[in-house]
């Protein structure tokens, strides 16, 4: 579903990492781990289409437009932005075939997995960061993407949200979706995934998670 071929990114002619050569199949879910700044973000953007690689090859069994879904982190958005919480949610309606009785069905169903019934005309400013993240999450949750980006998911939410999370993680991949997930909470990934890929100026590999749990970050710069 995802192949990378001797692909870097960053700014212009500062590559963040090595060369990466990377195949993830159709239904993996992946997590990204690494100290701020190394380039897990970026990685996200090049995937989405956002923003282009230096160098290297990268390929989709997806078609971005429809294919590829991208969970922004909340500092994203502009929550002064008049608009409500069931709009901001009922963006990921984008290119949906369903008819307007269908869509209303639906929205009403991913506001209650999340959550979030009874919140519909609150504003961005009103919501806790929590809510915020719910809100963005149910968005992700109405499209019809193959392939799923999540930019640190577990962001701001508390005990039951993350609860939430993973169990919509786990039917994503039940569904077959492609996931690629950035964390810093190694504890969480650690209850689930056994070797996230660790991105770091020295170049990307898989490692053994619970060799990492409790280890401090090297520090790194990068511009």
């Amino acid at each position: 579903m995802i192949r990378c071929q001797h692909l870097q990114w960053g700014p212009s002619g500062q590559p963040l990492t090595p060369p990466l050569d990377l195949q993830l199949p159709s239904g993996s879910l992946t997590g990204l781990i690494g100290s701020n700044g190394c380039g897990k973000s970026s990685l996200l953007k090049v995937i989405a289409g956002l923003q282009q690689p230096l160098r290297g090859r990268l390929e989709l069994g997806v078609p971005r437009l429809g294919g590829v879904a991208y969970l922004v982190q909340q500092q994203a958005l502009d929550r002064q932005f008049p608009i409500s919480l069931q709009s901001l949610v009922s963006a990921g309606f984008w290119r949906s075939p369903l008819n307007r009785r269908e869509r209303q069905a639906r929205l009403c169903q991913v506001l209650d997995d999340w959550g979030l019934y009874g919140l519909q005309r609150q504003s961005l400013q009103a919501l806790s960061g929590g809510e915020l993240q719910r809100a963005l999450l149910a968005r992700l949750s109405l499209t019809e993407a193959r392939v799923l980006l999540l930019d640190e998911p577990e962001a701001a939410l508390d005990d039951h949200g993350q609860a939430l999370l993973w169990q919509h993680i786990q039917r994503w991949q039940a569904e077959g979706r492609t996931q690629l997930l950035v964390s810093h909470d190694l504890a969480s990934l650690g209850r689930r995934l056994d070797h996230p890929l660790q991105v770091s100026r020295s170049g990307c590999r898989f490692a053994p998670i619970r060799q990492l749990i409790g280890q401090r970050p090297p520090l790194e710069q990068v511009a």
